[in-house]
């Protein structure tokens, strides 16, 4: 069954058009569904639209968009009206200007789509498009309309097709300073650095989205099919919790923390086999091996961290 889209309208780049297409690129994750029920009888409840003033139920019929313009004083505006201010971006992407890939701050990127010609004769153009913007290394700016709110978005040549990714407005994204104002300067020092690239690399690998499974929608399942069971047999015990809060940890060293975690993945992942310590590494730690057969006391303090629990 072919895909139903989301919008048809126009690309458009100066006096080059096409057909197009715009098909959801993500979907909603196959969920167990919850409602609210009555206790007592175990029946669904319906919950009914009122006048929050009246308590009357309102009918379809009588139920109109309000714009509030003050607290408690809406202005009513009828489907013809917003049908009369409908933008050229309602049926059409016209490519503004465009921008590298790699300018565009990931915090705007919103909602992606999948944009496709609509039909045979619109292929040709938009392959031409498509294709420049591939050659360029280069995404398109555009306007178009999504449920009646006008966005901009990013075009960008995704396989044979476009993607799509609506943008959030400026003002819709937070500046980082008043969050990370009470950070500090603090720098670590270069021998945990390089412990930590050492944890890096042993944990890297290719990226798998199907490996972040919802452990959380796993336990729940699990759990309504329990008591779901008729009564008397086995009770449920959740998956989710099994390593959702870490063993009591006896490090009270960031230092002490690195190098425990690099020997214990070291002895754990056999196949892996232990990591070279870099030269740079070996030094430090020989230095630091002879400063306490002196008695001396190393040149970096690591920082102490409060003990866990």
């Amino acid at each position: 069954m072919a895909e139903r889209s989301y919008w048809k309208g126009h690309l458009r780049l100066s006096l080059v058009s096409c057909a197009v297409a715009l098909y959801p690129a993500v979907g909603a994750a196959s969920r167990l569904k919850c409602h609210t029920i009555n206790r007592r009888t175990g029946n669904r409840i319906n919950e009914e639209v009122v006048d929050a003033v009246t308590r009357e139920p309102v009918p379809r019929e009588d139920r109109v968009k309000g714009c509030e313009v003050a607290r408690n004083e809406y202005v009513p505006v009828e489907e013809d009206e917003l049908e009369h201010i409908r933008l050229e971006s309602t049926h059409t992407i016209n490519i503004e200007s465009f921008v590298g890939r790699s300018e565009v701050d990931e915090r705007y990127l919103d909602k992606p789509y999948y944009l496709a010609p609509e039909d045979k004769v619109s292929r040709e153009a938009f392959a031409v498009m498509r294709d420049a913007m591939r050659e360029k290394k280069k995404a398109g700016l555009g306007r178009l309309v999504i449920s009646r709110r006008e966005r901009v978005a990013l075009i960008e040549p995704f396989g044979k097709g476009m993607l799509v990714t609506l943008l959030r407005a400026a003002g819709e994204v937070r500046s980082p300073t008043a969050t990370f104002e009470g950070i500090g300067d603090f720098e670590a020092s270069d021998d945990m650095r390089e412990l930590a690239a050492q944890l890096i690399d042993r944990n890297s690998a290719a990226f798998d989205p199907s490996r972040f499974e919802d452990r959380y929608e796993q336990a729940l399942v699990a759990l309504v099919h329990a008591k779901a069971k008729p009564a008397g047999k086995a009770g449920h015990k959740s998956a989710a919790n099994d390593d959702a809060v870490p063993a009591r940890s006896n490090v009270v060293n960031l230092m002490e923390a690195l190098k425990r975690s690099i020997r214990d993945e070291a002895s754990a992942g056999g196949a892996k086999g232990p990591a070279k310590a870099s030269p740079k590494t070996a030094k430090a730690t020989g230095r630091a091996a002879a400063a306490k057969a002196a008695g001396a006391k190393p040149k970096r303090a690591a920082p102490a961290l409060k003990k866990a629990g």
